[in-house]
């Protein structure tokens, strides 16, 4: 067959596939246009999921006559005055959007410039331009798309539920509206209003943070870490989640260039990168960061659709992310979630006490009851072990005249220990109320940074066990150690092979203290089976220092003295990440005086 030109019609058509994958596609490139047309308020309205119909009103500054009618035309755009593909600070560029949702619906385009007195409007159906027509119209741009897919009707067999199709809209308009807090957007359908958002005033970063709470949820903005960091031309401000408030999906993790919300899985590399010894690896934290890079280092025009970006040096990118969010955890030091307190509280209802008579709880301390704080806070280091002698003492009743006649130190973020409970919980009383402690939890990311700062400086010190631990497991999994066993070296644990059913264990890192040898290798052979043959023990450090911290930190059901209760709560206080454990567990819950009062009716 001879090759031939395509008509026009079937041009528009493949075009409107590229550009135009469902209602939320037409959203998408209409309220862009709106965004570049400097509009200060844009208005969705959508009936039947946007199959039926959709209109996108904005009060920018909208376009003549003249202009009306070139704008229908395929590539006809104002967004590239010198027609250079490398520099586009636009949304749109195209001139792609207008003539491809006409060929593929019933589009209705109504238009007053600023400044003039005349309005005009232009339909394009099935992608037959009509003659221009004057309308009764206030300043703005008035956008209707009638009948979408009419004229393929094959892609309406794609479309899912109107609820399902409303739902992809309002996530386009969030993601919009979260890059440019200054515009107001309203979304409304056949059952009223779905979305309202109004505009935003004042200093961009922190009109970011009132958008963001409006989209992304108070609890987020309360728990916000502020994201401000630049390397060479490249500039990474934004908001990123205390690790302990984080969800199931990635899907709260947003990354914008240039005012454009793009999709790119180096954001999630390098989210989890930064987060890596802080979540399990099934939890994710919530994440809006906002890049401001040259025109010249980023590509967008990789895809129709301009939700996919190509930068020049993505290895910066990534290094600046997770430098940048790295940093920002770090500043964040013991901070955990205000959702964990509010989680706390509301577990306390009504009729969740135990019946009179019975003792739900034990309360211990030293000998004799609370000890006075102790001025010596290196009672306890990171995985020394908790003297036996420990195991003999009695539990003592704390009574309430012990608590008033000590003071706690307003010095002390964590307060000062109270009580044990359950030989797994530490009570503290601070200035402002009470903090619960996991000691397990809250000793393993301690033990964990003093892993890390000891392997860093190359001086890791071993102990050698007095009579070699011989660990008997299936040849597989003695095999895989075998072959890593050099690398565990450098952690500081020596093994060797034993046989073909055993490895023995010589040496183990001091930093552990007493700890279940045995537990802690298998649990190790089991990493190295996830971790694969292909990485080593040091690209994976965090699976495996993170098991062996999880094994040397003081255990649930160990008694703690006064003085090893606060020496915890010190070194917390000094700890990087010590919010949360090495999983993304929360190592303490801090309640108010305020809502302990309202608990019990006294506010």
């Amino acid at each position: 067959m001879a090759i031939r030109l395509l008509p026009e019609g079937t041009i528009n058509r493949i075009a409107a596939g590229e550009v135009v994958e469902r209602p939320a596609s037409a959203v998408k490139e209409l309220v862009e246009n709106a965004i570049d047309a400097d509009a200060g308020y844009i208005e969705i309205g959508i009936t039947g999921g946007g199959r039926n119909s959709i209109i996108v009103a904005d009060d920018g500054f909208g376009m003549s006559r003249d202009e009306l009618t070139m704008a229908v035309e395929r590539h006809a755009t104002s967004k590239l005055p010198g027609d250079d593909l490398l520099h586009i600070s636009s949304l749109g560029f195209r001139g792609e959007a207008l003539p491809s949702i006409g060929s593929v619906s019933r589009l209705n385009i109504e238009s007053r410039s600023r400044g003039s007195e005349a309005a005009w409007s232009i339909a394009v159906i099935g992608g037959e331009k009509e003659d221009v027509r004057p309308v009764s119209l206030g300043a703005g741009t008035r956008i209707e798309v009638s009948d979408l897919f009419f004229a393929t009707p094959a892609r309406l067999k794609f479309l899912k539920t109107e609820r399902t199709e409303l739902n992809h809209i309002l996530d386009v308009v969030r993601r919009l509206a979260m890059a440019h807090p200054e515009i107001g957007f309203s979304v409304y359908d056949e059952r009223g209003k779905r979305l309202r958002l109004d505009s935003v005033q004042g200093d961009l970063f922190h009109a970011r943070l009132a958008r963001l709470s409006d989209i992304m949820g108070r609890d987020f903005s309360e728990n916000a870490l502020s994201i401000d960091a630049n390397r060479e031309d490249i500039n990474l401000t934004g908001y990123a989640s205390l690790p302990t408030l984080n969800k199931a999906y990635a899907r709260s993790q947003y990354l914008f260039v240039n005012g454009r919300p793009v999709r790119d899985p180096l954001l999630i590399g390098a989210v989890r990168g930064a987060y890596q010894d802080l979540l399990a690896r099934n939890r994710h934290p919530m994440v809006a960061l906002y890049l401001e890079v040259p025109a010249s280092f980023v590509d967008v025009n990789v895809h129709p659709m301009k939700t996919e970006v190509r930068f020049r040096d993505a290895g910066l990118v990534r290094g600046l992310i997770v430098g940048a969010l790295k940093h920002a955890l770090a500043e964040a030091g013991h901070r955990a979630s205000t959702t964990v307190s509010a989680q706390t509280l509301g577990s306390f209802k009504p009729g969740t006490l135990p019946p009179a008579g019975i003792q739900s709880h034990r309360l211990h301390s030293g000998v004799g009851g609370i000890a006075e704080p102790v001025a010596n806070n290196d009672a306890l280091l990171p995985g020394t072990d908790v003297p036996s002698a420990l195991a003999s003492q009695n539990t003592a009743g704390l009574s309430s005249a012990s608590v008033d006649e000590q003071s706690v130190s307003e010095s002390f973020p964590l307060g000062v220990a109270r009580a044990q409970l359950h030989e797994t919980y530490i009570v503290t009383q601070t200035s402002e109320g009470i903090v619960i402690v996991d000691q397990h939890a809250a000793h393993e990311p301690l033990v964990y940074e003093k892993m890390k700062e000891s392997l860093g400086s190359g001086e890791v010190v071993r102990q050698h066990l007095l009579l070699p631990e011989v660990i008997e497991l299936e040849e597989a999994q003695c095999l895989r150690l075998a072959e890593r066993a050099a690398e565990f070296t450098e952690l500081g644990l020596v093994i060797e092979s034993f046989g073909p059913g055993a490895v023995v264990v010589r040496e183990v890192p001091a930093i552990l203290g007493k700890t279940d040898i045995v537990s802690l290798v298998k649990d190790l052979a089991d990493d190295l089976a996830e971790l694969g043959v292909g990485l080593t023990l040091k690209e994976r450090l965090e699976e495996v220092c993170g098991t062996m911290a999880c094994h040397g930190s003081v255990r649930a059901g160990r008694r703690l003295n006064q003085s090893e209760m606060d020496a915890i709560l010190r070194q917390m206080e000094q700890t990087p990440h010590s919010g949360q454990c090495n999983h993304g567990r929360p190592t303490y819950v801090e309640l108010k005086l305020a809502d302990i009062e309202r608990l019990f009716g006294r506010r």
